[in-house]
């Protein structure tokens, strides 16, 4: 049986553009002026890139973005960090819902 996350997937990412090469075309460009050297290092931009890779769950971005950062420099404990602030915001975000529960049960006098 195969995986259902192909690794193969990533380098051939660029095929994506035979569905509509035009905004293929658009999102690459875009794509690469986020990521070039700007008020944020490339190694700063890799550092979140891969932060946000782990919460969203993209195995193909923390592939891509775990090489980005040893690329540029960054180290386990810098990356490890990244991923530690990325789940303190998720797991924030989960929680201040949690004021929507308690909303409900003070509304319904429990």
């Amino acid at each position: 049986m195969s995986p259902y996350y192909n690794p193969d997937h990533l380098p051939n990412f660029g095929k994506i553009a035979e569905g509509n090469p035009e905004l293929a075309e658009k999102f690459f460009a875009y794509y690469g002026a986020v990521f070039a050297e700007g008020a944020l290092s490339t190694r700063e931009k890799a550092l979140i890139a891969l932060a946000v890779s782990h919460t969203v769950q993209c195995p193909y971005c923390i592939d891509a973005y775990s090489k980005e950062c040893l690329q540029h420099g960054a180290d386990l404990e810098q990356m490890t960090e990244a991923i530690h602030v990325a789940t303190a915001i998720r797991g924030g975000a989960s929680l201040i819902h949690g004021l929507q529960m308690l909303d409900h049960v003070n509304q319904v006098g429990m």
